[in-house]
């Protein structure tokens, strides 16, 4: 018999080492190495573990598949309808990740509960809390659903049998490190356990076309634990952002096989859980001081969906050799390429300024298109000028501290032109001449650097 091989894994990088490391030679991360025990496979203990065998099916003509029978599940939320694709595919496997207590357990608990009153029974299994504790957040969410099931379990095996015994229209399992298998002798959590867990589950439910949500950790980095091994085995990966001391998250696919992986749904935190938000652009501007300088709206694109934000900039004089970048929401080497734009190409004097940025509500934009409204915001905070309140910007910034023309510009100043305003910076560029697809009743200023930007805003 073959003797068992014992492998330090990296669960940040996912590197092989023969030795343990406090630190990942690979990647640099500390304290991300655990031993990973591989044994021979016993086909007596593995017949003891195994569950009913699902049928197999012989390869197929691609002609001759039957796809009727794959109708999506109907989903009432429609900001994560957005986030699905348009629904619920059978069988398909969904993983989510977020910080704790960022609403994870209350969407998918709402979710099962919604499945269980459209479509049929579901099954929710929690390892993390008691079953008494999730009827008790049931009901503050006033979900009282009698056909969604509720299972305080662990051990793969027994989850497994009554997923087969029971066929439920979804099974929602929270969290998948919490659960363990009998056939592997490391710990639950262990990267071996999640690997084999996810793939014994993800076979059972796409054999019996059962949809299935995963609950990932995340690590200290905010990615989902397990070397990205969960990422790659799921159709679908959404993440939950926004700080959870603010009311709104942000849902956002980072992977869909069924659809768009750029979308992201908007949802506020409440006393009954979590509500979809209708308009997510008036929601991020209804606190807004419109004559506070520092402050500029950007236009963004989340996948199909144009928002607007407000990004709002302090600069300061520096007690420090060394002045401060402060950055929420944005990207800080991008804010960093923003503010030596302004000094070498617009004459703006911040060596001798702390500098602090934020993207209002809890959205993170990584758009190069904001890059416009976060120099205006600056140059407004450094010269104590208000941007008037009907303007927004859009733009990509240069090196030369040219303006870069962006994608979607019509869909952009339409959702702007719903919202009231009535002024737009944007880049100048030979695809503004067909302006019949442009709000009509909006005035369009096209700036070719972010020195003329400035000039016909700010009045330098």
């Amino acid at each position: 018999m073959a003797k068992q091989r014992t492998e330090y894994i990296c669960q940040q990088c996912g590197a092989a080492y023969p030795k343990w490391y406090g630190r990942c030679p690979q990647c640099g991360e500390w304290d991300t190495i655990v031993e990973q025990v591989t044994i021979p496979r016993d086909p007596r203990r593995e017949n003891r573990s195994a569950m009913p065998l699902v049928e197999t099916t012989p390869p197929m003509p691609l002609t001759e598949i039957d796809t009727d029978s794959a109708q999506r599940l109907p989903v009432k939320m429609g900001e994560l309808r957005r986030v699905l694709g348009g629904g619920i595919v059978p069988g398909m496997a969904v993983l989510v990740g977020g910080e704790p207590g960022i609403g994870k357990s209350t969407l998918l608990l709402q979710l099962a509960a919604e499945i269980a009153q459209a479509v049929g029974p579901t099954l929710y299994v929690t390892g993390e809390e008691s079953a008494q504790q999730v009827s008790l957040r049931a009901r503050r969410l006033g979900l009282q659903e009698p056909r969604l099931h509720v299972l305080a379990e662990v051990h793969l095996e027994t989850i497994l049998h009554h997923i087969d015994h029971m066929r439920p229209a979804l099974v929602v399992v929270d969290s998948i490190q919490a659960v363990y298998s009998d056939a592997l002798p490391a710990a639950a959590g262990n990267i071996s356990q999640v690997r084999e867990c996810a793939a014994r589950l993800l076979r059972l439910t796409k054999a019996h076309h059962i949809p299935l949500f995963l609950v990932g950790h995340v690590t200290k980095e905010g990615t989902i634990a397990g070397p990205r091994v969960l990422e790659h085995m799921v159709d679908t990966v959404l993440y939950f952002e926004g700080e959870r001391f603010h009311a709104y998250r942000i849902l956002r696919a980072v992977k869909n096989r069924f659809g768009s992986t750029n979308e992201v749904g908007i949802f506020e935190m409440r006393d009954t859980g979590l509500a979809e938000v209708p308009n997510p652009s008036e929601a991020f501007l209804a606190e807004r001081l419109p004559n506070a300088a520092g402050s500029a709206i950007a236009v963004t694109m989340e996948g199909t969906r144009p928002l607007l934000v407000e990004v709002q900039a302090l600069t300061s004089t520096t007690s420090f050799s060394q002045p401060r970048r402060t950055v929420n929401g944005v990207d800080l080497n991008r804010l960093l390429l923003v503010i030596a734009v302004l000094a070498a190409r617009a004459g703006l004097r911040l060596s001798d300024q702390d500098v602090f940025v934020n993207v209002v509500g809890g959205l993170r934009v990584d758009e190069p298109a904001a890059d416009l409204a976060v120099a205006m915001a600056i140059a407004s905070s450094l010269h104590r000028r208000p941007v008037p309140a009907d303007v927004v910007f859009v733009g990509e910034v240069g090196l030369n501290g040219e303006l870069r023309s962006v994608a979607h510009l019509p869909r952009r100043l339409q959702e702007a032109a719903k919202l009231g305003f009535h002024r737009a910076i944007v880049p100048r560029s030979p695809l503004m001449r067909g302006r019949e697809a442009l709000p009509p009743d909006m005035e369009v200023i096209q700036a070719r650097s972010v020195s003329e930007a400035l000039d016909a805003i700010l009045g330098r």
